[in-house]
């Protein structure tokens, strides 16, 4: 486990642009070695704005959309096109905007897919889809992600996994469908937290004071079952993305130099 860095903004706006420049560099830099990158995206308010920015972003031409493999952390188990769907937002933020190869998009099964409305049956279909993409090199069931994304919610959810629910004590299976959320909707499909870290780089993404609780409680050294936050981690790397708002809680031992 890498200790967590920390990078702490100004503003959710700046915060969202600085990110989308990081991601910007870290595929360039990921096609330049191996000639693709894969990225797992999250959904909610930061995920989306993070996309929004990468949209208007100059730099966004660097990037070979067709060379990257795109992924979700978890997804609202609802019908195809459902404004709810992260997918759905991804591509109004961003996807329907680049030149992606369709077949290196991943979407989750929507409600009323192949596996209709069995969200148990979706979540073993895309842990088959990323153990399909997975190869050798990846000494694993999932591929090696270059960066995964997560928005942290109010009560340390990442993903679709919360507090005390049986998707975060998952140790085995990779994807898990979800019931019973206690926000809505109460049926996801969601990476469980052996998925998450078989990334190089978690990236954590939290602005707005209604975060800052969370983010204090999840970089206390609090216990993954209670707070999932705090077993979200990559394999190298580590980044917490916060705004000011989000940062206010954290002890100022905490704060990287940079962002005092």
């Amino acid at each position: 486990m890498t200790p967590p860095q920390l990078v702490v903004h100004r503003d959710k706006e700046l915060m969202a642009q600085a990110a989308a420049a990081r991601l910007i560099t870290k595929i360039v830099d990921a096609q330049a070695s191996r000639g693709h990158a894969s990225v797992v995206l999250t959904g909610g308010r930061n995920g989306n704005g993070l996309l929004a920015a990468l949209a208007a972003a100059p730099a966004r031409d660097a990037v070979d959309w067709s060379r990257l493999d795109l992924w979700w952390g978890d997804e609202r188990f609802l019908p195809e096109g459902d404004p709810e769907r992260n997918v759905t937002q991804a591509r109004e933020a961003l996807l329907d905007a680049v030149e992606l190869d369709p077949a290196r998009v991943h979407a989750m099964p929507a409600s009323d897919g192949p596996y209709g409305d069995d969200a148990d049956a979706a979540a073993a279909g895309y842990a088959d889809e990323l153990a399909a993409a997975a190869g050798p090199e990846d000494h694993g069931p999932v591929p090696t992600f270059d960066v995964l994304m997560l928005g942290v919610g109010p009560d340390t959810h990442v993903a679709s996994l919360f507090p005390e629910l049986p998707a975060v004590r998952e140790t085995e299976r990779t994807v898990v469908g979800v019931h019973g959320a206690p926000k809505p909707p109460p049926v996801r499909v969601s990476l469980t937290l052996p998925a998450i870290r078989a990334a190089r780089e978690v990236w954590l993404l939290a602005a707005g004071e209604d975060k800052a609780e969370a983010a204090a409680i999840a970089l206390s050294g609090a216990g993954e079952i209670q707070v999932p936050a705090a077993g979200a981690y990559g394999r190298s790397r580590t980044l917490w993305l916060l705004d000011a708002a989000a940062a206010s809680r954290l002890p100022r031992a905490l704060y990287p130099p940079a962002s005092a």
